[in-house]
């Protein structure tokens, strides 16, 4: 009897449901999470020509190999929008998107932004599991954060854990980028994970993951929503990360910059140019003034500032607080969409050269005497292909990686002369 009563627990326990009949009462917030988000989550295949020389011949008789990187990506509209990383899909010739359900759809770019690390892509399908972009601005340390995404091409794998920190300053791997704005959580983000939606509890996606920076010990890094949805926004619109006008030139103040300026402090962000009839001359700045925080953060360098400024709306006010010998003062500064020609005045006028387009280049007209540019060289004929890593076809491509580069300080461009090409760095 003692033995059939055993039996009969054992198959009571091997019937279906017997055991799982509280799995309403399992149904974690992560799990909810998992299903609201993961399936508007994607794999992204991207597939690239790359030409290996030959050892002998270089080059010319060398044979063409298929390289593929994958990633991860997010829907982020029904008619097939998806956002990812640019370095998932940088110098792809296909890109192949996967979804949850099964389709393989070959997608088209949109658009990417390589300092951002961000691209959208097209797919021609309808009605697609989509999950919008949320926000980031009021995040919590300590707070659930949940990772989708396809590791080691591992379709759709989730991770947990908490946010760490937000505001990170990261080198780009392998670059000379350093992203300041990073969210940083212990959930655990490998390759393929790149792309991916980083999402708090109640299913909002707060960042997209990011591998562009490489991780240890537990550590993983995503791109604030916030900045993703400006960023994204352009690049729907425009095809690229448009440039804002402050009309500041600003430096990261150093121990030379302090001891040279006679600046009693560490560290902030020097203004040392306003330029006139400019948002930053009506916002009431001037030159020497010190920010020391935009939108309530600390700001120590010069990205700082920068990076908050792209990652607010076009229009919006934002809130500096500034040192002006040594009394603190808030500031409202709205930055504007440049205005037309701007860039190029300043490549005429402050590098010194004269340009215009042809046969897909940029062609040098002229080059004013004792100027940057001919200081460094530059002559008539020469051709300008690229600035700042960006193929520049027209006048507006140059137009619009100028004025960026305000903002950094310094433009790298590519110039061709014969069958030569060389890199020239101009610094303001």
């Amino acid at each position: 009897m003692q033995r059939f009563i055993a039996a009969a627990v054992l198959l009571t326990s091997l019937v279906p449901g017997a055991v799982h009949a509280d799995v309403a009462s399992r149904r974690s917030p992560v799990v909810q999470v998992v299903d609201k988000v993961s399936p508007a989550v994607v794999n992204v295949a991207a597939e690239a020509i790359v030409r290996e020389p030959d050892p002998f011949f270089g080059e010319f008789f060398g044979h063409t190999t298929r390289a593929q990187s994958l990633g991860s990506g997010l829907i982020i509209d029904p008619s097939g929008v998806v956002v990812t990383n640019a370095h998932v899909i940088e110098g792809a010739s296909r890109i192949e998107i996967n979804t949850r359900d099964g389709r393989n759809l070959e997608a088209d770019v949109l658009g990417f932004d390589h300092d951002s690390d961000l691209a959208v892509l097209k797919v021609d399908a309808k009605g697609l599991p989509a999950v919008p972009l949320g926000s980031s601005s009021d995040l919590m340390i300590g707070e659930t954060v949940v990772a989708i995404g396809n590791p080691f091409g591992l379709s759709h794998t989730v991770t947990a854990g908490v946010l760490s920190a937000v505001g990170r300053s990261v080198p780009e791997r392998g670059g000379d980028t350093v992203f300041t704005d990073f969210l940083q959580t212990d959930a655990s983000i490998n390759p393929g994970n790149s792309g991916g939606p980083l999402v708090d509890v109640d299913g909002n996606v707060i960042g997209i993951n990011t591998a562009v920076v490489r991780g240890a010990n537990g550590i993983g890094f995503a791109i604030p929503a916030d900045r993703a949805r400006r960023v994204v926004s352009d690049l729907l619109r425009f095809g690229s990360l448009q440039p804002v006008w402050t009309g500041l030139r600003l430096s990261t103040i150093s121990p030379e910059t302090a001891r040279r300026r006679g600046i009693d402090r560490s560290h902030g962000v020097l203004v040392e140019r306003v330029y006139p009839g400019s948002p930053g001359e009506q916002a009431g700045l001037e030159e020497g003034d010190v920010i020391t925080r935009i939108q309530g953060r600390p700001a120590t360098v010069r990205e700082d500032v920068t990076t908050a400024l792209y990652s607010v709306p076009v229009g919006s006010n934002v809130s500096l607080t500034v040192d002006r010998s040594g009394n603190s003062m808030s500031v409202s500064l709205t930055p504007e969409r440049p205005p037309h020609g701007l860039g190029l005045r300043f490549v005429e006028r402050g590098l010194g050269l004269r340009l215009r387009e042809d046969q897909g280049t940029l062609l040098v007209t002229g080059v004013a005497p004792g100027s940057p540019a001919a200081n460094r060289g530059l002559q008539g004929g020469d051709r300008i292909i690229a600035a700042n890593g960006q193929r520049t076809k027209t006048l507006e491509d140059l137009s619009r990686e100028m004025l960026r580069s305000l903002e950094r300080g310094g433009i790298l461009v590519v110039v061709q002369r014969g069958p030569y090409q060389y890199n020239v760095t101009f610094s303001f």
